[in-house]
């Protein structure tokens, strides 16, 4: 389902600059708005230029918005953030707040678009991509030589930006001290938006379709100049096909492993500060960095969706800005400012609520722990019998396939932003799967880390997959969400050598679920709940599988003390960048069964926003259809429409991305038409489709 890397708009009204009209100055200094290039903003305290050029070693030159003190008297370490998400409009009110933030307290902050992004020249190829690193090593020491740097650099990001700033880590480059990484991953295979345990997402081909959507548009002319066009017809006629990329690749070969830290975590020699949310996608990374890492590092998890901690749409948000600031000051000035006295790793065990979709704030509390191997953490074993949890005794369990399975998902990124994003009531689907629940318990338990499931299981078909949920049986007679854990029965053994089921054979298998902090109360039961598939979360097998269970044992992670409580102050005042809302947000989710037939349709409006600093309007949508017949796994399709826009004076541009996927019995078929508009006419458009064996071999055999 969707994947939206937003805008991060912060709602709050501004305490500080204000601006009536899209001609005003910013603020008393040069800053000017209108028809002419922005060159220089100053203020009393910030001196903030919104194009600086990076010259890479091949000529392609990056751009750069800076802010620095206005007050600088010499040399100061600096900031980085490298992203592809153009930082003239798509992340611009996110940025501002926090960079404004770091140069007050005495850094040079800089936001580099990558290359073929945004404001920067060159070609965009793919995510993560050897070009992208080197480029990143570059630009660290381009910033390092400068002037006004002292030589110390630090690098800060969330989901992208906290990917390559772990991956250019691993390179080593010596001005690199220190990192934030905040919603990110180790593991490109096992823990992306791509495949998990070895089954394709949903959300793979939607990321295709908003990524194609983003790195479709121009450069400023602002910014650019006459080139934009240029560039901008450069860029269509180049765009690479992902979809098809990243299905060619359903195993963790190299392409995967390029870019994954985990290959050798030795390799990270800054000091790292790890976050994330427990409502995200990437739930893992935290714990596995606190536990992998030889540098120094310390990990923080809170109950926060895709975003920024001080920003979340889940409460309670914290004070990331000056958490951030205890890290830059320690690794990039030498300031002890206890860093290394906080724990190892801090979580937030939140409390059972009723399930919500659209849930704003989670009760809970905050504890610390070692970082590594806890004495507090003790493993819990619970066998699976004829329907029960913690009573061993022999069964055998058949699991029909039900395509039904999967309404109650959510998305694999909640942003926040849509409606009906995060999971819903379990019951629909727990009715459809294997269950197995405990008696309700008679003390409160908390359950912190990754559980760890081992079923003895038989397929009729040489494919299967097997998904297991870990549910709350609430008083109430709900059943909400707590981990999930997905395994493509061929890679039982591993994710680089799949092989093939013997139809009717027994095997032992390990289903790793998500990372875990969740107190589950006296009155509670515990259930986990096993089917065969979990549309449009993840897409089905090519044909009906039916499962055979035997025997299983939940091992969960069990915090055995209540004490080791702490406390975070709440997000401070920031700086915002002046905007006007010309049209508000809306978003729709709906599911519903016809004959046989089940259809998800989901669309988003992004609403429509003028820049007061630069003049620029922009607005984005999208919608989405996922369909599937329920008694045919091979019949499942979606069709996602993504369109864009930039607007200033009489200048206008915008893009439409139509992305459909579809499957077979054996194979993968899927299509995407960019098309551009300028000034409402069409001025490019470019269809590409192919056919992906749903296997690795398959796939080999198909290229060649």
């Amino acid at each position: 389902m969707h994947c939206i890397a937003q805008m991060y708009i912060n709602k709050r009204k501004s305490a500080k600059l204000q601006i009536d009209g899209s001609a005003a100055p910013l603020a008393p200094g040069r800053g000017i708005i209108g028809k002419k290039k922005l060159s220089v903003i100053e203020t009393q305290e910030l001196r903030i230029i919104p194009d600086m050029g990076i010259t890479l070693p091949d000529g392609i030159r990056l751009s750069a918005r800076v802010w620095m003190p206005a007050d600088r008297r010499g040399p100061l370490p600096a900031i980085l953030e490298y992203l592809p998400y153009r930082k003239t409009d798509g992340t611009a009110a996110r940025d501002h707040g926090m960079h404004a933030h770091f140069a007050r307290h005495g850094y040079v902050c800089l936001r580099v678009d990558r290359r073929g992004c945004g404001d920067s020249e060159g070609l965009f190829d793919d995510e993560y991509s050897e070009q992208e690193l080197q480029d990143g090593v570059d630009v660290v020491n381009w910033i390092a030589a400068q002037e006004w740097c002292d030589g110390n650099v630090g690098m800060q990001g969330i989901s992208w930006g906290g990917f390559n700033s772990l991956q250019i880590a691993a390179r080593a480059p010596e001005p690199l001290k220190a990192v934030i990484t905040i919603a990110s991953s180790v593991d490109r295979y096992g823990d992306d938006i791509h495949y998990k345990g070895g089954i394709q997402l949903g959300a793979n081909i939607g990321w295709a379709a908003v990524a194609m959507s983003w790195f479709s548009m121009p450069p400023d002319p602002h910014l650019v100049g006459d080139r934009w066009r240029e560039l901008w017809m450069a860029r269509l006629q180049n765009t690479p096909f992902l979809a098809r990329e990243w299905m060619r690749h359903p195993d963790r070969d190299t392409y995967w492993k390029h870019g994954s830290v985990c290959e050798d975590y030795s390799a990270i020699r800054a000091a790292v500060l790890a976050m994330g949310g427990l409502h995200d996608g990437y739930r893992n990374t935290v714990p596995q960095l606190v536990s992998n890492l030889q540098a120094p590092v310390r990990g923080v998890a809170g109950p926060w969706n895709h975003k920024y901690p001080h920003i979340s749409t889940i409460g309670p948000s914290i004070d990331y800005l000056n958490e951030a600031l205890r890290w830059w000051d320690r690794w990039l000035k030498g300031v002890d400012t206890g860093v290394k006295r906080d724990p190892g790793y801090r979580v937030y065990i939140m409390d059972s609520v009723p399930p919500d979709r659209n849930l704003d704030h989670r009760p809970g509390r905050w504890v610390a722990e070692p970082g590594g191997p806890s004495d507090a953490i003790v493993s819990e074993v619970l066998a699976l019998a004829d329907g029960t949890l913690g009573m061993p005794a022999p069964f055998n369990r058949s699991i029909a396939p039900d395509l039904a399975v999967g309404g109650g998902s959510g998305e694999y990124f909640p942003f926040g932003f849509g409606p009906g994003e995060l999971p819903d009531d379990q019951s629909e689907d727990d009715a459809l799967s294997a269950c197995f629940d405990s008696m309700p318990l008679t003390q409160d338990w908390d359950i912190v880390g990754a559980p760890q499931l081992s079923l003895r299981v038989a397929a009729d078909t040489p494919s299967a997959q097997l998904v297991a949920r870990l549910c709350d049986l609430r008083p109430d007679g709900t059943s909400a969400f707590v981990s999930i854990g997905l395994l493509n029965l061929r890679h039982r053994d591993g994710f680089e050598a799949p092989t093939d089921l013997e139809p009717g054979r027994y095997y032992d298998v390990c289903v790793a679920l998500d990372q875990v902090a969740y107190r589950l109360p006296a009155g509670h039961r515990l259930r986990v709940a096993i089917s065969s598939s979990y549309w449009p979360y993840c897409w089905p097998e090519g044909r009906n599988t039916v499962l055979t269970l035997v025997a299983g044992e939940l091992r969960l992670p069990r915090r055995s003390e209540t004490g080791g409580e702490i406390f975070f102050d709440g997000p401070v005042p920031m700086d915002e960048r002046p905007c006007r809302i010309l049209r508000g947000h809306s978003g729709r989710r709906d599911r519903r069964e016809a004959d046989g037939r089940i259809v998800f349709d989901i669309s988003g409006d992004h609403g429509r926003l003028e820049d007061l600093e630069n003049g620029l309007i922009t607005e984005s949508a999208f919608s989405e259809r996922w369909e599937i017949n329920r008694f045919d796994p091979a019949t499942a399709q979606v069709e996602i429409q993504w369109s864009r826009g930039l607007e200033r004076g009489d200048w206008k541009v915008s893009t439409v991305v139509t992305t459909r996927m579809w499957g077979h019995e054996t194979d993968f078929f899927f299509k995407q038409k960019l098309e551009a508009f300028e000034n409402g006419e069409l001025v490019f458009e470019k269809t590409m489709q192919d056919r992906v064996p749903r296997y690795a071999a398959d796939c080999a055999a198909a290229a060649e």
